[in-house]
């Protein structure tokens, strides 16, 4: 089979990129490992797709840190707002919500993965589904792709793969492989946006506790950090969306099992400690008669609010009346700054993406071409960059596909 552009990977780095391709009239195939397209993009924001997030180029760049400037390019050629506009002219409605985050206005993850879909089968793409691609060569001039039982000739290839994190949805690092195999650096992997494991064994007293409005802060390298969210406990840890974006700070600082990383929870933001304190004392002389833990209940989940008068040294138990004034000052104290001990995060697999991959000093950014291999390109989680939380990632697949599947990726020098 001969096309013009060949793209590994039906994500949305290889849909986007396959749309920008067969926009500019080339013959376009996709070719994709699962039987069906999409499948991480499925799971992307709980089910419910955080699309892009509402930001001007520069507000991104900032947010993607040391790797914010390989991004500019994109982010400002395809930007959130671009992005918005492109998935309005495909029929998509978007929902706005207050921290930023833009999602289907269903909510529905399947609704954005079926516009990518209806719209590169509008311009003719070749969809090939259950095809792992086994081998990738270069031919007189051309690309060879393995795939299934044929193979695809290509004049232009792009790798769009994924990295590893949620390999249920086929992100098993084939993309690097092909990336070595033309001689490119992959940069360690490690999960990002992950659940992190503490020192302290009581999280796990604690398994699916959540509390919805928490704040954490720790110091790196001198540096002080808060991430602010909801947050959950687990058997062996904390994750959430506050843990998720503050792992992204900790990562490469992990496993520290020997030094483990402090942080503390503030499990009432919303409220200065000496607010907190006058209203702990009033809610307490109100209802002395009330079990400690019933009355602390009021500010924290009961079942933490047990372990928090256990770390207090407070019965709770006692009635609210009998409780000392340095044992409510204890659990004041803990309320806003519970500490915890770090040493590592979970898995790679259990990760939201993937921090490390195709490195891009072999990128040129205005592209996404090989610097080594011409007419080679990567999009999306294969390369080294991750974002926090919030539709930073997504953005990043979209604007680097953008540019690796327009035809001006074939000559920086015309973009």
């Amino acid at each position: 089979m001969e096309t013009e552009v060949c793209i590994i990977g039906a994500g949305p780095a290889g849909l986007m990129a396959a749309i920008f391709a067969a926009e500019a009239g080339a013959r376009t195939t996709v070719v994709e490992a699962n039987s069906s397209p999409g499948r991480k993009l499925l799971l992307t924001g709980a089910g419910r797709c955080n699309l892009t997030h509402e930001a001007a180029p520069q507000e991104l760049v900032r947010a993607f840190g040391a790797k914010g400037r390989f991004l500019s390019y994109s982010l400002y050629q395809f930007s959130p707002q671009a992005v918005q506009d492109f998935f309005a002219r495909l029929g998509l409605g978007m929902k706005l919500e207050k921290d930023g985050c833009v999602f289907s206005a269903a909510g529905r993850a399947s609704d954005v993965r079926d516009a990518l879909v209806d719209r590169a089968r509008s311009l003719g793409v070749t969809l090939l589904y259950g095809r792992r691609v086994g081998v990738v060569a270069r031919e007189a001039g051309s690309f060879v792709v393995g795939a299934g039982q044929g193979q695809i000739r290509a004049d232009k290839l792009i790798v769009a793969t994924g990295g590893l994190s949620w390999p249920q949805t086929g992100c098993t690092g084939d993309g690097y492989r092909f990336a070595r195999q033309f001689g490119h650096t992959i940069v360690e992997t490690k999960a990002s946006l992950v659940p992190v494991v503490t020192r302290e064994d009581w999280p796990g007293q604690l398994a699916g506790t959540a509390v919805q409005e928490a704040k954490i802060s720790t110091h790196i390298n001198n540096r002080k950090l808060t991430t602010a969210g909801a947050i959950i406990f687990t058997d062996d840890g904390i994750g959430g969306p506050a843990v998720l974006d503050m792992s992204w700070y900790l990562t490469d600082h992990l496993p520290a099992a020997q030094t483990p990383i402090g942080l503390t929870l503030d499990l009432a933001p919303y409220i200065e400690q000496v607010q907190l304190e006058a209203q702990m004392t009033e809610r307490m002389a109100g209802n002395a008669k009330k079990k400690m833990r019933n009355v602390l209940a009021e500010f924290v989940p009961k079942r933490l609010s047990v372990l928090l008068c256990g770390q207090a040294s407070c019965d709770d138990a006692l009635p609210a009346g009998q409780i000392k004034k340095d044992a409510r000052k204890r659990l004041i104290r803990l309320i806003k700054a519970l500490p915890l001990s770090i040493v590592r995060t979970r898995p790679i697999s259990e990760a939201t993406v993937t921090r490390g991959g195709v490195s891009v000093s072999e990128i040129e950014p205005k592209t996404m071409e090989s610097k080594i291999c011409p007419g080679l390109f990567f999009a999306g989680e294969v390369l080294d960059i991750d974002g926090p939380c919030g539709g930073y990632n997504l953005q990043a697949c979209w604007s680097t596909a953008a540019l690796a599947g327009s035809p001006g990726a074939q000559d920086p020098h015309t973009v």
